[in-house]
C-alpha cells in the first residue's frame, strides 16, 4: 500500500518533468505547446458542460422514477452472491453506449457513497478501463465507410465485459471491500 502511496504521489508530477524536459530536448516550445493545450482544453470543458448536464439530469430522473431500483433489485441476489455492488452495474451496460451518460453515472456514485468508498474506486476504475464501443463503431466505422462490424462489436463488448471483471478483481486486490 505505501508504495502506490508514493506511485500516486509522484507518478504525475514526473510523468510532467519528462514531457517538458523531452519536448525542451527537442527543440519544442514547450510553454507555447503547453498554453495552447490549456486553451483547447477549457474551450472543450465547456462544450461538454450541456451534454454533462443533461446527462446528469437524465440519471436523476431514471433514479427518481424507481426504474434503477427496479432493475437493481433483480440484479441485486446475483451481484451479493459474488460480493459485487449493484449500484455499479448500471454503469457497466451505459458505459458501452454512451461516454458521458458513463461519466454522469460515475459522478453520481461518488457523489452518493464518495471518491474512496468501494463503490467510487470501482466506478472510477470502470470509467477509465472500459469503452464505449457502440459509440465507436456507429462514429468512426461509420466515418470510413465500414459496413460490416459485427466481429468488432463481439469483440468489443467481450472486452468491456472482461474490462469490467478485471476493475472488481483490481479494486478487490488493491484496496479491498
Amino acid at each position: 500500500m505505501a508504495f502506490i502511496q508514493i506511485l500516486s504521489t509522484w507518478l504525475i508530477p514526473i510523468t510532467v518533468a519528462f514531457i517538458l524536459l523531452y519536448g525542451t530536448v527537442k527543440k519544442v516550445p514547450t510553454y507555447e505547446a503547453f498554453v495552447e493545450g490549456g486553451k483547447e482544453g477549457i474551450q472543450i470543458a465547456f462544450s461538454l458542460i450541456p451534454y454533462l448536464v443533461g446527462m446528469l439530469v437524465s440519471i436523476a430522473i431514471f433514479r427518481a422514477s424507481g426504474a434503477l431500483d427496479y432493475m437493481m433489485n433483480g440484479i441485486k441476489p446475483l451481484a451479493d452472491a459474488i460480493g459485487l455492488p449493484a449500484e455499479v452495474v448500471p454503469l457497466a451496460m451505459i458505459r458501452t453506449i454512451s461516454g458521458t451518460a458513463a461519466l454522469g453515472m460515475t459522478t453520481d456514485l461518488i457523489a452518493t457513497y464518495g471518491p474512496d468508498s468501494f463503490i467510487g474506486r470501482l466506478a472510477s476504475t470502470i470509467q477509465g478501463s472500459t469503452e464505449t464501443t457502440l459509440y465507436v463503431l456507429t462514429v468512426y466505422f461509420g466515418a470510413v465507410g465500414i459496413k460490416k462490424m459485427g466481429d468488432a462489436l463481439k469483440v468489443g463488448i467481450l472486452a468491456d465485459i472482461l474490462s469490467f471483471i478485471v476493475s472488481f478483481f483490481i479494486v478487490l486486490l488493491v484496496f479491498g471491500q
